[in-house]
């Protein structure tokens, strides 16, 4: 059977260099619990990254979660329900009410335009999501926030590596969370990141990851466990010597994408951002079916035929979850909704041969009616 092609690949170091880095592991035992390869991984991400607080946890998933748990909010979290689900989990799970403002159909972040109409006096934070690397517009949103006095938490795991203006994503808002998941553009094997600008609030993480535990004898604090163990620390050390050069792969592939489908009627690309250094995170397409003559979920099918496996990402929208049984309308997101049964991911990652892209994109123009 042909081998399938996959939306993503992760990428990884050789295995020579990353045995060479997990050997002090298997020579001092020490597996997890915030050792020597965590603390190395977190000193070179603030390098990298060029922020001063960061904390390390299990997932993207718990950055967001305990991000939001430290702040000790309640009322309302304005969000975008364009995104995964961690986002609106993170704000339910906290027992905060999420409040769905709609996108962008342009780049597909948050609309700030929306924005100031949904926010009441039980409005508390905004957690905005940078999409496909499309970077939020940071301005309006810090614009807004002060004068509402509302803390900003930004989902940016789609965003490792970006610079807006210069400066990095993970430096904007009350704090950014990242996932470093297998599927991203940088991972660690599983992990994530929480980059925040009040100490406190990684003094607060801090408990909330590990029990509350300081020394043998001390719980100060209840908290959870969403510690990063040592070899996930490892691995995100090797990958973090070769992100740029993965980014700089990404960037071929998607302007070679790019030759073959721009102007084509009936197909919307994603858009370029003025003042971002982009990651190439990800290769959205907008199938207009009545221009293009063949419906997103028609291109889906005939790409999966040929063991090429797209993604709808991202569709289903949150507000439209069972798990909600109707408690959220719709129709108030009505580009969200237009957009997620409209898009598709083609897959892109450093190593995907052109010969594959020119594959995708022949296949993709032979749904041209």
């Amino acid at each position: 059977m042909p081998e399938q092609i996959l939306v993503t690949r992760s990428s990884i170091p050789s295995l020579e260099e990353y045995v060479e880095e997990i050997k002090p592991i298997f020579e001092s035992h020490w597996l997890t619990n915030m050792g020597v390869k965590h603390k190395q991984f977190q000193s070179e991400l603030c390098r990298y990254l060029g922020v001063d607080n960061i904390e390390l946890l299990t997932n993207g998933h718990m950055a967001l979660e305990l991000t939001l748990q430290a702040m000790n909010l309640q009322g309302e979290v304005i969000t975008t329900p364009f995104t995964f689900a961690s986002t609106t989990h993170a704000i339910i799970r906290n027992g905060l009410t999420p409040v769905f403002c709609d996108i962008s159909p342009d780049d597909f972040t948050i609309d700030t335009s929306k924005l100031e109409s949904l926010i009441t006096d039980r409005t508390c934070a905004i957690m905005p999501v940078h999409v496909y690397g499309n970077i939020c517009n940071i301005e309006e949103i810090e614009r807004i926030a002060k004068k509402y006095e509302l803390k900003v938490i930004y989902d940016a795991a789609h965003t490792f590596g970006e610079t807006y203006k210069g400066k990095s994503t993970a430096s904007f808002g009350d704090a950014s969370c990242f996932s470093f998941h297998a599927t991203k553009v940088f991972n660690s094997i599983e992990g994530g990141a929480a980059c925040f600008r009040d100490k406190k609030i990684g003094e607060i993480l801090y408990d909330l990851k590990n029990f509350g535990i300081h020394g043998t004898e001390e719980v100060s604090a209840v908290g959870a466990n969403a510690k990063m163990n040592e070899f996930c620390a490892a691995m995100g050390i090797c990958n973090l010597r070769h992100v740029d050069d993965e980014i700089a792969k990404r960037k071929l592939i998607c302007e070679h994408y790019r030759e073959r489908l721009s102007c084509v009627e009936g197909l919307r690309l994603n858009v370029i951002q003025e003042n971002v250094k982009p990651n190439y995170a990800y290769f959205p397409v907008i199938f207009e079916e009545k221009m293009f003559g063949s419906s997103r979920e028609e291109v889906f099918t005939k790409l999966a035929e040929n063991n090429i496996i797209a993604r709808k990402y991202f569709y289903p929208l949150t507000n439209t979850f069972s798990a909600f049984h109707g408690r959220f309308d719709v129709s108030q997101t009505p580009a969200a909704l237009h957009i997620s049964r409209r898009v598709l991911t083609l897959p892109i990652y450093a190593d995907i041969s052109i010969e594959t892209v020119d594959k995708i994109c022949d296949i993709v123009l032979s749904c041209k009616k």
